[in-house]
């Protein structure tokens, strides 16, 4: 594992050149798509840190979306905005992160859990674009830090118990009695928020809204994904109570997600909508997890990467209009199609990906986690055709509005994209669209 942690360490030191650092992000995700030719189960293993399946691809998405995110945040550069130190933040962001999925400790997971906050936190508060943006970073940091109290707990009292905090060292829990279930809900709750699961989601939209373009793609192709990563390492832990407890965040999931999704096809503002969706997609994924089905797994892990990439790319998109419109509101940022001619292909293409049409990842996740969720309960179709019908609705309602209807009158040009842009665009619609060719080496491996 250190072959990957110290290039980002060493990186660190390059944080004045934007070219040198750019670069080498792209040459560290290449050398860590080149690094998954084996067949063990896990590998890369020494000083506590080692990789399986599902932190590979983690990680793999980690890196990728940090190097999309230097090209995006170009005006970063441009406008000299403490360029040095906004480097420094997004690969410190990056470090945590690479820990944090390659971390066999719980105790080490917890931290790096944690520590990922503070940089996300920075970035919000230093390049956000409104005043809000202070209500939005401390409306994150309490939502998080306040249920992650009870998972230290849980995990010290686990370490009482067990004697060790290795995860594959750890035995399940037995029992079902008063404690097992405090356990339980303490060691989840954290990961519930972070996920976020629908009513611990509020703080999810705010903080995209006020974010910068760095901090929306990190927060929805990574942060997110923690919750869900999270989630797969500690509920081993606790199959018989899970079980038990399956009814209660299904129902709430896909009943909140169905709420979500009436909620999204009101918004008019851009990033709210994308941000919203999110909530949407991630509570399939958390119903996927819970019900401990083969299916729900591989759907769950397939749809994280997938929404990590296509939310990616288009919070990319909201902050490319909003950069030249200087509003992202649905109401003055109408006719796209006449203002910015080319890009109508890249909404089309991202908002497809989003509303899980084939042939992107999403669609094999989404029909995944339907075939788990379905065996688990046949009561459960209902929710799920409402999901899908009004995911598609909403995703067509935010690229009619936008791309059609007359041009804002103060706008008299018509505007191409750069090439750093249609690049950035590229790079996460080429993955979400070419990995569900190999997607028989996912199921398979998982």
């Amino acid at each position: 594992m250190l072959k990957l942690l110290v290039p980002v360490v060493l990186l660190m030191k390059f944080s004045r050149d934007w070219q040198v650092s750019q670069l080498s992000l792209g040459v560290l995700s290449g050398l860590v798509g080149l690094s998954c030719y084996h067949s063990m189960y896990s590998y890369s293993l020494g000083f506590g840190l080692g990789l399986d399946f599902v932190s590979y691809i983690m990680i793999y998405l980690s890196v990728w979306i940090m190097f999309l995110i230097i090209i995006a945040s170009e005006r970063v550069k441009a406008t000299d905005n403490f360029q040095a130190m906004f480097i420094m933040v997004n690969l410190f962001l990056l470090l945590s992160l690479l820990i944090t999925f390659s971390s066999l400790n719980y105790l080490l997971f917890y931290i790096s859990f944690e520590m990922s906050l503070i940089p996300t936190l920075i970035l919000i508060l230093g390049w956000g674009y409104q005043p809000e943006r202070i209500q939005a970073g401390i409306y994150m940091l309490f939502y998080t830090l306040t249920l992650s109290l009870p998972l230290l707990g849980s995990l010290l009292f686990l370490y009482t118990k067990e004697g060790s905090l290795t995860f594959f060292l750890s035995s399940p829990l037995a029992g079902q009695d008063y404690l097992s279930v405090i356990w339980y809900f303490s060691s989840v709750l954290a990961f519930l928020v972070k996920l976020p699961m629908y009513a611990f989601h509020l703080w999810l939209p705010k903080a995209h809204v006020e974010a910068p373009v760095a901090g929306s793609m990190i927060l929805a192709g990574v942060l997110l994904k923690l919750g869900g990563y999270g989630l797969i390492r500690v509920l081993v832990l606790f199959q018989k109570v899970g079980l038990s407890f399956a009814w209660l965040w299904v129902s709430v999931s896909l009943l909140g997600g169905v709420m979500v999704s009436l909620l999204c096809l009101r918004q008019v503002d851009m990033k709210s909508l994308i941000a919203y969706s999110s909530v949407v997609h991630m509570s399939m994924v958390l119903s996927g997890l819970m019900v401990f089905s083969w299916w729900g797994l591989m759907g769950g892990i397939v749809v994280m990467v997938g929404h990590g990439l296509c939310s990616s790319g288009l919070f990319c998109l909201a902050n490319m209009v909003y950069e030249r419109v200087g509003s992202r509101s649905l109401l003055i940022s109408k006719g796209l199609l006449s203002f910015m001619p080319s890009m109508g292909l890249w909404w089309f293409l991202l908002s497809v990906g989003n509303m899980a049409a084939p042939p992107t990842l999403n669609l094999f996740g989404e029909i995944s986690l339907i075939v788990g969720l379905v065996s688990w309960s046949k009561l459960s179709m209902l929710s799920l055709a409402l999901l899908s019908f009004f995911g598609a609705s909403y995703t067509l309602y935010m690229y009619s509005l936008s791309q059609h209807g007359s041009m804002f009158h103060g706008l008299y040009s018509c505007s191409s994209g750069k090439v750093r842009e249609y690049l950035v665009l590229f790079l996460h619609w080429l993955p979400l669209n070419i990995l569900i060719l190999s997607l028989d080496l996912v199921s398979g491996t998982l």
